[in-house]
């Protein structure tokens, strides 16, 4: 059995779930009650609405080659190639899709992708940014582990589900996330899900940008989707509420908090 303390998402707060086998010897000097903390993100509500801009969508930016009906087809047709016929299938889900899945879900629960880690690596014109104001945005990229969630999707709706996620995951030619399937471990158990990981053949791949580069961009960016606080803000609040702590984000909301906070 695993200790908690309530979360209290309300103001911020958000339980550390300690395991007592994990507690044994690095804290064992301390009462029982005292493995029982909480964690307060440094970036509020208050913060993230100091970003926001009221911006109207664009539309189409000249120069730029978007996705077709077809495109699309062809993508959901290469997953569904490696999932059985009539068959659930899980979505491993790292970011947004968390928070605002878009789809119809079964199940979900936990999971560890190993060889994939969480990265602010890509730059973008739009949506969260805009080009006077470019902003950055968050894929899976190679190396390291990341904790998500797992969604099953039926397999009755797969092919309308996953026609649906990748219009929203993907705009245009060439893609900067590509879907595919990896290797997911949940309850030691390892799942195939599909997932969508870093291109970094796309022109707006930037690789591996300080924190605090990061941080200085996602507390000015805004667009017609809103601001690059707000997905970080959404981002790990919602990873904290299901118990996940991703201390790489951790670090960058408080970091975003700074920059926005300051005169």
């Amino acid at each position: 059995m695993s200790i908690f303390a309530k979360r209290k998402t309300d103001n911020l707060a958000f339980a550390v779930c300690i395991k007592p086998e994990e507690a044994h010897g690095r804290l064992s000097h301390l009462p029982l009650d005292d493995t029982m903390h909480t964690r307060r993100m440094a970036l509020t509500p208050e913060l993230v609405a100091l970003v926001h801009q009221a911006i109207d969508d664009p539309g189409p930016r000249p120069g730029v080659t978007y996705q077709s009906d077809d495109d699309y087809d062809a993508m959901v047709d290469g997953l569904l190639r490696n999932c059985p016929e009539g068959g659930d299938a899980w979505l491993f889900a790292f970011g947004s899709l968390i928070w605002k899945p878009e789809c119809a879900y079964l199940e979900e629960r936990c999971g560890t992708a190993y060889g994939w880690h969480r990265s602010f690596c890509f730059r973008i014109l739009s949506h969260r940014g805009t080009p006077e104001c470019p902003g950055l945005m968050m894929s899976l990229d190679r190396g390291g582990q990341c904790r998500g969630m797992l969604f099953r999707l039926s397999g009755a709706t797969l092919r309308e589900q996953l026609n649906k996620i990748c219009r929203r995951e993907i705009t245009i030619k060439p893609a900067n996330t590509v879907p595919r399937w990896i290797t997911v471990v949940s309850d030691g158990v390892p799942v195939q899900a599909i997932a969508f990981v870093m291109n970094r053949k796309s022109q707006a791949y930037v690789g591996k940008l300080a924190p605090e580069q990061i941080a200085q961009t996602l507390a000015k960016a805004c667009g017609h989707w809103g601001s690059g606080a707000e997905y970080l803000f959404n981002t790990v609040s919602r990873l904290e509420e299901r118990g996940i702590h991703d201390r790489y984000l951790w670090r960058l909301q408080q970091l975003v908090a700074e920059r926005i906070g300051s005169p």
